[in-house]
């Protein structure tokens, strides 16, 4: 009967006790530093991968951004060139009966001029209302100076002060945004005895 050694298995190689053994003389943190480099490098192309998206991300949002530009810019063009086309097509009536006018003002009467006069005028209201552009007549109105320009303060007796007496040239407004102030003359209050 053979005797065995204690801590020997006799189904085991001995080449193979031998690496084992090789293997446990070895830095046991060297081991550790091989599977440190593996992760630092799956880490490593993990952040590649994830660089390599958020730069295609990022040139895709450059593109769109670009490609929004342009297309702003072209429509800003557009409505420069094209924006007063509506009004255009408003005024052209008005030119026409203005044209007419003067082609039937040799044989025209002045009542009949007149009456041409003011159908061309109904016709240029008509035009301005379709571009969204407001007279301002602030006739018996407060005085406001953001919408009206005073030439001159005329005593009143019959009127508030600072109300308009008189409209000497209307104001326009376009939407909300004033494109001419109403010229106007002011009441101020009447001194007893002065009659200016």
């Amino acid at each position: 009967m053979t005797q065995e050694v204690p801590g020997e298995n006799p189904d085991m190689d001995p080449a193979a006790d031998d690496q084992e053994a090789a293997d446990a003389a070895a830095d046991p943190g060297e081991r550790l530093e091989t599977n440190g480099d593996e992760e630092k490098l799956s880490e490593l192309e993990l952040a590649r991968r994830e660089a390599d998206e958020h730069r295609d991300r990022y040139l895709r949002l450059a593109a769109e951004l670009d490609n929004v530009r342009k297309r702003a810019s072209r429509e800003l063009e557009n409505a420069r060139r094209y924006g007063l086309e509506r009004l255009a097509q408003a005024l052209l009536p008005v030119r026409d009966s203005l044209e007419a006018g003067v082609a039937a003002a040799d044989n025209a009467d002045v009542a009949s001029l007149l009456e041409g006069k003011r159908a061309t005028l109904r016709l240029l209201d008509a035009a301005l209302e379709q571009a969204g552009i407001a007279e301002l007549d602030p006739e018996g109105e407060p005085f406001d100076p953001e919408r009206h320009e005073a030439m001159t303060m005329q005593p009143s007796g019959t009127a508030e002060p600072d109300t308009v007496l008189t409209v000497v040239q209307k104001g326009y407004s376009i939407h909300d945004r004033l494109l001419r102030p109403a010229r106007v003359i002011v009441a101020k209050e009447a001194v007893p005895g002065n009659e200016d």
